[in-house]
């Protein structure tokens, strides 16, 4: 179907950014480990990451695209372009105030998101450093997901999904300048994720112009659709960005214990990414416009079954990821990062963290999915209130957790808040008659979680064969990691043809492309 034709393309880019982001870290870790340099580094981006992905990408995905699509489908072209321009005006303006505070009061900044750091000179003061270095990559991001949400709504997905591979490309460099010429990986990196920012707006401009898409800047005025807009803003970025709240507060609480916790969660943090961004993100983003543009034509049945065929697809890829996480952690973080500085004791303290993270991904991979089933219809406050409550609930269970089991915890309560998230989210939509699971629904998923269980034992038994491979050199253990992985895939397909949770038809169609022009 078209919904899976987009979410591929969104997917099949990410994929790739995914992939050089694991080179990325590859070399983080072995140059710097999981050290003083390293937890002030990633402090540092996760605050412009923190803000891109609450205010740019939660709050615009959640009410800019449903508003801009609601209007090229009744008034067409120009005047969904104009209501863009009202908006880039204002936005631009407020990211140019917001960046010039925010860089005049770092330290501030830098002490609430990790107030562990203020006794520590060794991590706070790089810690600013960096951040005022990699924060006007917001105003980057936040411009790029602004035009991203343009070209969305007219279904061209290419080039928002492809440009995060810049931004891997250039840290891969900086990283690889570090290491052969200026010895301060933390600055390299640093200075290459501000000049990353400004190359991505750069390809994103160039797609609007490729796609006759030109908006003019005009002065900033606060007109009808721009006061609704942002009385749309706060609850849908605080419901969009329940996840990116979630792990700031893991941020704060890993920022208290000793130096590595905060390291140790961004390394099992970027493992789960990599299928939730691919699957999540990808139907996530494919969703959002088809579900609006349905909705204002009238066809709820259209919009319901495209949610029904989403969450089918998300669990058919998100469970298997989730099981063979669960399975072999410690293989998965020693083959990808126990070198150089990356030492054995790390590698065991990201794997502990990779399982609880891993338990919550069906759940981080299902809030995706069912939030556009709101922001679709104008309803912000049903996800809001929802969010409201599960920050609530991984704020105490981080705190509670973190004293008994360190920043395993702190994973734990994050997952826990996910499944929270996914459940309220389903009950709402049902009892709001938003969304039901239609009968195709209800018989594949366990067969989904039944060929996941089966994957799952089949890469437990591996562990034991390959364990003489794991614990040998470094291409014996990327074969045995390599090996498990593509047995583990082909046990789960075929248990899931076996038991009918995915039909060889469907995927055949899939790949067609006369079944994307017979459904255009």
């Amino acid at each position: 179907m078209a919904l899976l034709r987009a979410a591929a393309t969104v997917g099949g880019y990410t994929m790739a950014s995914r992939v050089l982001g694991f080179v990325r870290d590859l070399m983080f870790a072995a140059l710097l480990g999981a050290g003083p340099v390293a937890d002030a580094f990633l402090v540092a981006f996760r605050l412009p990451n923190l803000f891109r992905r609450l205010f740019a990408e939660g709050a615009f995905a959640a009410a800019f695209v449903p508003m801009f699509s609601g209007r090229l489908q009744q008034e067409g072209r120009k005047a969904a372009l104009a209501f863009g321009e009202e908006v880039l005006a204002v936005l631009f303006a407020a990211l140019l105030v917001f960046t010039a505070l925010a860089e005049a009061f770092m330290p501030i900044l830098v002490a609430i998101l990790a107030p562990g750091f203020l006794d520590q000179p060794e991590r706070f003061g790089p810690a600013v450093l960096f951040s005022r270095l990699t924060f006007p990559y917001l105003l980057c991001m936040a411009l790029l997901a602004f035009f991203a949400g343009i070209l969305n709504s007219f279904y061209r997905f290419a080039v928002p999904s492809a440009a995060p591979i810049l931004l891997n490309v250039v840290l891969i460099a900086a990283l690889a300048v570090s290491a052969f010429w200026t010895g301060a990986p933390g600055h390299a990196l640093a200075v290459g994720v501000c000049l990353a920012g400004f190359g991505q707006l750069a390809l994103i401009l160039w797609d609007m112009r490729r796609a006759r898409l030109r908006l003019r800047l005009r002065r900033p005025r606060l007109t009808r659709g721009v006061r609704r807009l942002l009385r749309q803003l706060v609850p849908g970025t605080l419901s969009a960005g329940a996840l990116q709240i979630n792990l700031l507060i893991g941020t704060m609480i890993a920022s208290l214990l000793p130096t590595g916790a905060v390291a140790w969660l961004h390394y099992a943090d970027r493992i789960y990414q990599l299928p939730l961004g691919v699957v999540g993100l990808a139907l996530g983003t494919a969703l959002l416009p088809r579900l609006t543009r349905a909705l204002e034509a009238g066809d709820s049945a259209g919009a319901s079954d495209d949610m029904n065929r989403a969450i089918e697809f998300a669990m058919l890829l998100s469970l298997p990821a989730a099981a063979a996480l669960l399975a072999m952690p410690e293989a998965v973080a020693g083959v990808l990062f126990e070198r150089g500085a990356f030492t054995a004791a790390d590698t065991e303290a990201t794997a502990a963290a990779i399982a609880a993270f891993a338990a919550g991904l069906p759940a981080f991979v299902l809030v995706r999915i069912l939030q556009p089933g709101f922001f679709a219809r104008g309803d912000m406050r049903t996800p809001f209130r929802i969010t409201v409550i599960v920050v609530v609930l991984n704020t105490g269970l981080s705190l509670a957790l973190f004293r008994v089991v360190g920043h395993v915890g702190i994973a734990a309560a994050t997952s826990a808040a996910a499944w929270a998230n996914a459940a309220l989210l389903w009950t709402m939509l049902r009892r709001q008659d938003h969304c039901r699971a239609d009968m195709r629904l209800i018989q594949r998923l366990p067969r989904s979680a039944v060929a996941a269980v089966v994957m799952a034992a089949a890469l437990v038994a591996g562990l034991e064969a390959a364990g003489a491979w794991l614990a040998g050199g470094e291409a014996k253990r990327i074969a045995a990691l390599a090996a498990l992985c593509g047995g583990g895939l082909a046990v789960f397909l075929l248990a899931a043809l076996g038991l009918g949770a995915v039909r060889p038809g469907e995927v055949r169609r899939l790949l067609s492309r006369r079944a994307e022009r017979d459904e255009a």
